[in-house]
């Protein structure tokens, strides 16, 4: 499975943007790395190079992670939707960007908020993330049977229980 990151995304929603940024892509590269050790998926952090990034884009490999910058004049959330398409079905997007996650939606990809997944990340540490996504916690206005999911949904929730530790 493939997982490609909105990186400023989830740092904004554990540290915010504010402050030292290399710091925080340092801390998220090594978090992520901590994850892959536990659950060997291919991980893909996409960081933004639009205002200052080079005329390229640059693409490195650190600790086992796939790390994107996006070139001068593209945001990496065009970066990130080229790859989900790439992809396709069986990748799945962490951000919390609603013009992303439709976008991925679209090529079959499933879409998971940065704050979730952040909070898989925090489970490394022992803090203890409880399986906490049950069908029950989920209400739809949908027609149809009301007891059951929509198949986005269901699929979403799936991938993300693979994602726990």
């Amino acid at each position: 499975m493939d997982i490609i990151i909105d990186g400023y995304n989830l740092i904004g929603s554990e540290q915010g943007l504010q402050g030292a940024l290399e710091h925080k892509r340092n801390w998220l590269v090594q978090q992520l790395s901590r994850y892959q050790k536990l659950k060997p998926f291919n991980l893909i952090v996409v960081f933004d190079g639009w205002r200052a990034g080079s005329a390229s884009e640059a693409s490195e490999k650190i600790a086992g992670l796939s790390v994107i910058y996006s070139r001068l004049g593209e945001k990496a959330d065009q970066v990130i939707v080229r790859i989900a398409r790439e992809k396709g079905t069986g990748a799945v997007v962490v951000s919390s960007d609603r013009e992303i996650r439709n976008a991925v939606e679209r090529f079959g990809a499933v879409a998971i908020h940065a704050g979730e997944f952040n909070q898989i990340l925090k489970s490394i540490d022992g803090v203890g993330f409880e399986d906490d996504v049950g069908d029950d916690d989920f209400v739809s206005d949908k027609r149809g049977n009301p007891n059951r999911l929509g198949k986005a949904e269901r699929k979403r929730i799936d991938k993300l229980r693979r994602l726990k530790l």
